[in-house]
């Protein structure tokens, strides 16, 4: 049993650090800074243009799978 639970662990570290590699890979190229290539002032949206949505996505699935756990585990103690 204990190898079992040893060779799961190894699995899981192998995929993690091969998603987390793959991830860090995968990002874009940062744009030039503003005015480079062209004489026009270029205008800068507040903010800079930040990607917020992956990570608001991600974080509400959080909060929901947090809330759900909580609530299952308060019917189950009233249960008894």
């Amino acid at each position: 049993m204990k190898k079992i639970k040893n060779n799961i662990i190894a699995v899981f570290l192998v995929l993690t650090l091969f998603f987390i590699a793959s991830v860090s890979m995968a990002q874009t190229q940062a744009p030039p800074p503003p005015g480079h290539g062209n004489q026009a002032t270029t205008v800068v949206p507040a903010g800079g243009g930040a990607p917020i949505g992956e990570g608001l996505i991600f974080l509400i699935g959080l909060v929901a799978f947090y809330g759900s756990k909580k609530i299952y585990g308060l019917r189950k103690k009233l249960a008894e």
